[in-house]
């Protein structure tokens, strides 16, 4: 019984000894597997992250009163001030999503809420007066 434990155990070195060489000549494809499969696993990460149609709407809502209070502060023709105000703003009221947005994606979107707002200052007089300190006179029948 002795012999037949040791001949056991002799096999068994042999078949890890075989396993060690095929891991040392093969170390470069399993480096490889491994860089493509963590590559392929944060790729999916980052989408599965992406923010969802109603966090984006969300963010264009948040935006256009950001954009609407630049323009308050800052006055027309200040486009790229108004543009870093936002998005230093918006770094602070939404630091998770601002790893997500590219500042592209935000300038964007930026640009969007500001043609909405323009929109709005010319249809809407209480935005009107919000945005230049300017009481218009109105009419109560």
């Amino acid at each position: 019984m002795a012999i037949e434990s040791n001949l056991f155990m002799n096999g068994g070195r042999n078949d890890m000894n075989k396993t060690m060489e095929w891991i040392t000549a093969n170390w470069f494809l399993i480096m490889a597997l491994a860089a493509v499969g963590g590559t392929a696993g944060m790729a999916i990460y980052r989408f599965a992250g992406l923010p969802s149609e109603k966090q984006l709407k969300k963010v264009r809502e948040w935006l256009l009163y950001a954009v609407t209070m630049a323009e308050k502060e800052l006055g027309a023709g200040t486009g790229k001030l108004k543009l870093r105000y936002v998005y230093d703003w918006f770094l602070t009221v939404f630091p998770w999503m601002a790893k997500l947005i590219t500042f592209e994606l935000f300038s964007k979107m930026a640009d969007e809420a500001l043609e909405e707002m323009q929109r709005m200052l010319e249809t809407n007089n209480n935005v009107k007066e919000l945005v230049t300190n300017e009481t218009t006179n109105q009419c109560n029948n």
